[in-house]
């Protein structure tokens, strides 16, 4: 301790003895000489920050926000729009599919040269006129074969027939089908006798007949099952035998398809229905 403080006092007293000279040279040289200034750069404009704001939900919990999306990237609107369109694509590939076997059942019923089912004839309607096959050209057909004295068969498909039309009306108003009745039964089925007989069904049947030889062709242009016999006397008691089907015939006179007693009045009504929307579509 006594060392140190020894040595303190001698530095001062070297201090003391140094000239003035040598110190204003120490601050002339050094100390107080002007240091070159840096250039002082502008000050940079401050800008101005935008206040962070939190963005709000709808969702007040996190439960919530998860919820949002446990579902996967399916919502309820997608769902309900996948299912809308899937079922327009099942209805239009079904109805393509069953217009397209229409279509096939119409063009194999076709003949080549010569149709396979109906052709050309002339006969006499219920008011007495002539009635040929060109009459039936630029309109769809409905033919069906009985005779005024079936007990029961005819006048349940004529029946039937009466319905099929009002329906197939109600479906395409002004569809200018003509329902036809021809006899099979030509020798007791002349004009009065169709024309009171067909009141009682339908005030637009057309009914038929003609002499033997031509309803016995036209059975056979038809396909129709014929049993008349010919030549029968007045009076005499004989029994008809036909067969049970309506015959479909399109504006150009070409067989369509037949239409049985398998067939609903509403299903046969929608056969015939839709093979006139398709031929109008498609002419």
């Amino acid at each position: 301790m006594s060392h140190s403080i020894a040595s303190s006092r001698a530095l001062q007293g070297a201090l003391r003895n140094l000239p003035a000279q040598q110190c204003r040279r120490c601050f002339s040289s050094g100390a107080f000489q002007p240091k070159q200034l840096r250039p002082v750069l502008p000050p940079s404009p401050v800008q101005s920050r935008q206040p962070i704001t939190q963005k709000r939900t709808k969702y007040k919990t996190i439960e919530q926000a998860k919820s949002r999306y446990s579902t996967g990237p399916f919502s309820l609107k997608a769902a309900v729009l996948f299912v809308v369109t899937c079922g327009g694509l099942v209805w239009y590939f079904e109805h393509e599919k069953e217009r397209m076997q229409r279509k096939r059942i119409a063009e194999a019923t076709k003949g080549v040269g010569r149709p396979k089912v109906g052709g050309s004839f002339e006969l006499t309607d219920q008011n007495g006129k002539t009635f040929t096959s060109e009459m039936m050209k630029g309109k769809h057909s409905l033919v069906y074969f009985g005779f005024t004295r079936c007990p029961d068969i005819c006048p349940e498909e004529l029946d039937k027939m009466a319905r099929m039309l009002d329906i197939v009306d109600a479906k395409i108003p002004n569809n200018e089908l003509l329902p036809i009745f021809v006899t099979c039964d030509p020798a007791r089925d002349d004009p009065p006798a169709l024309k009171s007989y067909l009141a009682e069904f339908h005030p637009k049947f057309i009914g038929l007949t003609g002499t033997y030889d031509q309803i016995k062709d036209l059975c056979k242009k038809y396909r129709v099952y014929f049993s008349t016999p010919r030549d029968v006397k007045p009076g005499q008691d004989y029994l008809v035998d036909h067969s049970i089907y309506f015959y479909l015939m399109d504006p150009e006179g070409d067989f369509v398809e037949a239409l049985g007693r398998q067939h609903s009045p509403e299903q046969a009504a929608q056969v015939i229905a839709d093979h006139l929307k398709d031929w109008k579509n498609s002419h």
